[in-house]
């Protein structure tokens, strides 16, 4: 599929911003290769979990056991030079295991006792939480806050998280027994749903020549944790034409059967479709891709690209589809088919509502 031309934007970036891009884009490469020392393949995995960390987003990894999810986190926590922190999801997992707790400590010159809040583990750069599903609803839940508001809450006090901050997740999803399914709202809170697929046939020997002889290799740091954050803050001003958002807005709305210009085969298959939390993050993932590659402006291309791992955990499928074998993948690549690239296109065959073209710039 060749990619569109680009569309017209109102707020260029500024010349230090476009410096910022051409540094981003030589340290995605330079990140890349790093990774590439320890992680052999998976570079679609890899891109995609780059564009959700420069979104300042969280992402959820889904793959059988043995495909080095694990250690593809915490290699990329060391070549970004944060901290990382391992929690390993069990069923008596509580809490305050994660969040910290409270304690009383007496203070040895007044013998006064007080209490002070121990930190726990999620208190780092980058937490793995690893096995996310076999943990119960209440200390997933844990991990809620920390998600949304960058925070922790103990005692009725606010404790900051360090910035910058990411959960990634990983998860089976062969092995369910013992499990408890992530609730579709935590689900959401996810920006990515990546999925992690088995190695190619060249792929696999390579990983048994390294793993089978002499020590891995060492990687180096990349980036620091202020410049992460600054390149997430340009990320944001990435201008982005409004055809290019209209064009983002139609994948969540086409996923709604209650949407009159939804196609059949939405009503036919799929439950609930995706909110607004979708079309943000398809246009922020759709941001970073455009200039972890070198771009100063959105294409749809760089939505489509976003499209599979923000829409995948976000659309719930039937009993219909699930009978004949439709996972919510297919669908994503139906709306790729379907979904109109320009303005003009969906207002002709009425699959985008009339009131959305008002006052758009011809």
């Amino acid at each position: 599929m060749t990619m569109a031309k680009p569309m017209r934007a109102t707020q260029p970036l500024s010349d230090a911003d476009l410096e910022a891009v051409g540094r981003l884009k030589r340290g995605h490469e330079i990140l890349k290769r790093e990774i590439g020392k320890i992680i052999v393949g998976q570079e679609k995995v890899i891109d995609q979990l780059l564009i959700a960390i420069f979104s300042r987003g969280h992402c959820l990894l889904v793959g059988v056991p043995g495909l080095a999810k694990t250690l593809l986190i915490s290699t990329v926590a060391r070549c970004l030079s944060l901290s990382f922190s391992r929690i390993q999801f069990t069923p008596d997992l509580m809490p305050s295991d994660i969040t910290g707790t409270e304690v009383i400590q007496e203070d040895r010159a007044t013998g006064q006792r007080a209490f002070k809040f121990l930190r726990g583990p999620i208190f780092a750069n980058v937490i793995l939480a690893d096995e996310i599903n076999r943990t119960p609803p209440k200390t997933q839940a844990a991990l809620l806050e920390a998600m949304q508001e960058h925070q922790v809450t103990a005692g009725g006090v606010k404790h900051p998280l360090e910035e910058p901050f990411f959960v990634l997740a990983t998860q089976n999803p062969i092995e369910q027994e013992g499990t408890y399914p992530l609730p579709e709202a935590q689900l959401d809170r996810f920006m990515f749903n990546i999925f992690v697929d088995y190695p190619e046939e060249g792929e696999e020997l390579d990983i048994l020549k390294r793993t089978t002889g002499g020590g891995l290799a060492e990687v180096g740091e990349v980036l620091t944790g202020r410049e992460i954050m600054d390149l997430q803050s340009i990320v944001r001003r990435v201008p982005v034409s409004d055809e290019v958002l209209h064009y983002a807005m139609q994948f969540a709305r086409m996923t709604r059967g209650t949407n009159p210009q939804a196609p059949d085969y939405i009503r036919q298959w799929v439950s609930w479709g995706a909110g607004p939390r979708a079309s943000q993050y398809l246009v922020l993932g759709a941001k970073a891709r455009a200039i972890l590659f070198g771009r100063y402006y959105v294409s749809p291309e760089d939505v489509r690209a976003v499209a599979h791992p923000v829409l995948r955990h976000r659309i719930i499928t039937n009993f219909s589809a699930d009978a004949e074998g439709i996972s919510s993948d297919h669908v994503v690549d139906k709306l790729i088919e379907t979904v109109p690239i320009h303005l003009s296109e969906s207002l002709a065959d009425g699959r985008l509502p009339k009131v959305l073209g008002t006052g758009h710039p011809e």
